[in-house]
């Protein structure tokens, strides 16, 4: 769990080092504090449906990130955040 962890800061701290200061505002949720948040919180979820569809929406959510597509990640990371308390 703790390399699942450092590798999201890793990944984060590189998406910042690459997207513009004014691309990373208009992006609403997506940043380096809510995906971690979400993610921790989808590691402490049951294993089963909505645990998976979270994972997967957070990886769309870090992908979308690194390729400067704020909203993207944002839209990604609602579905997730969504599927956490659903499920």
């Amino acid at each position: 769990m703790l390399n699942k962890l450092l590798g999201a800061a890793a990944m984060v701290a590189a998406a910042y080092a690459v997207v513009p200061a004014n691309a990373a505002k208009m992006g609403g949720g997506c940043s380096g504090p809510n995906l971690a948040k979400t993610e921790s919180m989808i590691d402490t979820m049951a294993d089963g449906e909505g645990k998976i569809m979270a994972q997967k929406e957070i990886a769309m959510a870090q992908d979308a990130m690194l390729s400067g597509k704020m909203g993207a990640c944002g839209m990604h990371l609602n579905k997730a955040m969504h599927a956490g308390i659903a499920k």
